[in-house]
């Protein structure tokens, strides 16, 4: 059964090769969507190279709806996107995946279906198909190359769907099971390092010292340390004091 979390259908309209339902179904899974819907798929369906190209998606051909016209594949669904890279000459809004995706989580919030529409690999979506969307999704490509293979769109639009409806860390630093050092911590570093270098001389002339000693505490507090980081460097100075001792 499809997961119970809102989000929109991805509709592959008359695709021709089951390898790139395959890769959709995998690019799709990826982030999270197991809405897939077929309409008139070239090979027919089930479709063994689907299959052995989904690697691990495969629920998500099992479940695909199969229907015979677009119109049937989003009857349900109260807005609709098609992605195509060619002007049709239709008056449509066009927006970014970026924004589509926005827009799709916004309505799926209110209780709206939305289902998004991807044309076959050779020629894309046709007029028909796209005269029953509400809006274009324009991915700014290349204008010299524009065509995107349909696991490629998939993806694109998958992945802004993401960005849209979860959280997602823009920048993050993997602890790899360290914590990071606290305050007093760092303090306690600061002042071993202070002792040390004020016993070999290092603060010299005595005018400039305070402010040598400001500057090596603001170098502390500038650097991101981890626990782990501060007995290495409590043990590092350590050891050349004991190797200052020994070569005395």
């Amino acid at each position: 059964m499809p997961s119970d979390t809102p989000q929109p259908a991805f509709v592959l309209v008359r695709p021709q090769m089951g390898e790139n339902i395959g890769a959709a179904s995998r690019a799709m899974w990826n982030f999270g969507l197991d809405r897939m819907r077929l309409v008139a798929p070239r090979d027919g369906w089930p479709n063994p190279s689907a299959v052995a190209m989904s690697s691990g998606a495969g629920r998500l051909l099992e479940e695909a709806q199969v229907h015979d016209t677009t119109a049937e594949a989003v009857g349900d669904c109260s807005y609709v996107f098609a992605t195509t890279a060619r002007s049709r000459g239709l008056t449509k809004p066009v927006v970014s995946p970026e924004r589509a995706m926005e827009m799709a989580a916004e309505k799926i919030a209110a209780g709206e279906r939305v289902a998004v529409l991807f044309g076959p690999e050779r020629a894309g979506l046709e007029n028909d198909d796209i005269a029953r969307a509400n809006a274009i999704i324009s991915v700014p490509v290349n204008p010299e190359f524009a065509s995107l293979n349909l696991a490629q769109c998939v993806l694109l639009t998958a992945y802004e769907w993401r960005r849209a409806s979860s959280r997602i860390d823009h920048d993050r630093i993997e602890l790899a099971g360290a914590d990071w050092a606290t305050g007093i911590e760092i303090e306690k570093l600061a002042e071993h390092y202070e002792d040390r270098l004020d016993e070999a001389g290092f603060f010299f002339p005595e005018t400039k010292a305070e402010g040598m000693k400001i500057v090596l505490r603001n170098l502390w507090s500038r650097m991101p340390l981890t626990r782990s980081d501060v007995q290495m460097l409590h043990g590092i100075m350590r050891q050349m004091v004991r190797w200052k001792t020994r070569g005395d």
